[in-house]
């Protein structure tokens, strides 16, 4: 695939911060456009297919992994799949926008494999192992044991942060936005 423009790829914990300075990107109108993910759950609360997730389902989501639809995909917990569809960045690249990624870190690993160069690849990392916790716990949208498999899982994520273009650590989220839009604007007027 890569043929087109730029990517931004934000990964982290869940809990860490990603998605909400993602968000204030967005809202920065920088030239941006989310790439949304597909998956395989059902939508969640007030979740709208196809801006939230594109919710594909089980099969619908395997049939996409055989027709070779995805740039990345991965099977994050048993039946439970995350994928970037090659339609999503093609008709975002189509508008001359630069895309934007919120997954999780495999995948944004995965993501910096495919588009090298023309990807920067930030980390969001949590002043601390605690504080993940805490901020996990303090959203209430989490099962004891769901908190505990992303506790988990965290664990191993921190460990692959050196494999980022750039560690952002978010212990005060005003400062982790003003870095975040400063290291992606560089990174698109290059």
């Amino acid at each position: 695939m890569p043929k087109g423009g730029k990517c931004i790829i934000f990964s982290a914990p869940s809990g860490a911060g990603k998605t909400t300075i993602v968000h204030a990107l967005l809202d920065a109108n920088i030239g941006l456009e989310f790439s949304v993910s597909a998956c395989s759950r059902e939508p969640r609360g007030n979740e709208i297919d196809g801006k939230d997730y594109h919710f594909l389902g089980i099969e619908g989501f395997k049939k996409h992994i055989e027709d070779q639809a995805f740039v990345e995909w991965e099977e994050v917990y048993t039946n439970n799949f995350y994928g970037t569809l090659k339609s999503e960045i093609e008709q975002i690249w189509s508008h001359g926008k630069t895309v934007i990624f919120d997954v999780d870190v495999i995948g944004g690993l995965n993501l910096k494999k495919v588009f090298k160069e023309n990807a920067l690849a930030i980390f969001v990392q949590p002043p601390s192992y605690e504080e993940l916790e805490k901020r996990l716990r303090h959203r209430s949208t989490e099962t004891e044991d769901k908190i505990l498999q992303r506790m988990s899982k965290a664990h191993k994520e921190l460990s692959s942060a050196p494999e980022f273009d750039f560690i952002l650590i978010n212990d005060d989220l005003d400062k982790a936005i003003l870095k975040a839009k400063e290291l992606v604007q560089e990174f698109i007027s290059k």
